[in-house]
């Protein structure tokens, strides 16, 4: 099977069109197309439907694509490997935002100090997302929120976090729960955790910015619930009322994580620089 082919019909399923598939790749549409049926004659199937907004996989393009991205990645991993055999060329690192807003400046820094000649690409997500596209091999590290349950996923150091429920601190909080858009590990532990203490469902407003969320707090909009670091780095200790909970009750590390087919060739140090 030819992995040029793969990398071609893994874009298409990425962007769901064939044109667009065609601009990422800098190929002429003709040439996707060509490709992908070349792909699908030799396998013996039909991979996609043609809708009207693009395309989406057949239910045997659905059991090709999995295979299909380890495959590309592999080679990818491959090729790195047989360019330079001692160093970590490349480096893409995922990040949650709440450990972007806290500690991700100091870790890039110290990688780019430490590495100048390393190629470093940071995306920001939520924990979801970020676990996904570990999977699927588009980031080679990620900081989430949480131990990871998947089989796949290995951690290589973990920073411990203190949640706090945070408030108005001058008037009664609404029971209005402001949290991080969804996929955040911090959301529905947040609901739940809410929900069996006041034993009132909360309404749920989500936001793209911790520093949205906890000025919202302050002005009585409603209550949260997110880790102490993020309270402390925005600055915000003295104007909310701020409880603790204890690691019994909410336990959600910020743990660096990778894929355990895919460690990084500096995972020795990368387990020594988080914290």
């Amino acid at each position: 099977m030819d992995s040029n082919l793969l990398k071609v019909f893994v874009e298409v399923v990425k962007v769901k069109s064939i044109s667009k598939a065609a601009l990422e790749l800098d190929f002429a549409q003709s040439n996707v197309t060509s490709r992908i049926q070349q792909l699908e004659k030799s396998l013996g199937y039909k991979l996609f439907h043609r809708v009207p907004k693009g395309v989406m996989l057949t239910r045997e393009g659905e059991r090709l694509y999995s295979h299909a991205v380890e495959i590309v990645k592999k080679v990818e991993i491959a090729s790195l490997d047989m360019k330079n055999m001692v160093n970590q060329e490349q480096l893409i690192v995922g990040s949650t935002e709440s450990n972007a807003v806290t500690r991700i400046v100091p870790f890039l820094l110290k990688l780019h100090k430490d590495y100048p000649k390393m190629q470093l690409e940071l995306i920001t997500n939520t924990t979801k997302d970020i676990i996904k596209m570990l999977l699927d091999y588009q980031v080679d590290i990620a900081f989430i929120s949480g131990v990871p349950k998947e089989e796949e996923l290995m951690v290589l150091s973990k920073v411990d976090e203190t949640i706090v429920l945070v408030e108005p601190k001058n008037e009664k909080s609404n029971n209005v729960f402001l949290c991080f858009k969804k996929g955040c590990a911090y959301n529905d532990f947040g609901a739940n955790y809410l929900m069996n203490t006041t034993q009132t469902e909360h309404k749920r407003l989500e936001f793209g910015s911790y520093e949205t969320i906890l000025g919202c707090v302050k002005a009585g909009m409603g209550k949260s619930l997110l880790p102490l670091s993020i309270v402390e780095k925005l600055k915000y200790t003295d104007d909310l009322k701020i409880t603790h909970l204890s690691e019994e009750i909410a336990y959600l590390p910020t743990c660096l994580v990778c894929r355990k087919d895919n460690m990084p060739k500096i995972s020795e140090y990368l387990k020594t620089i988080v914290g």
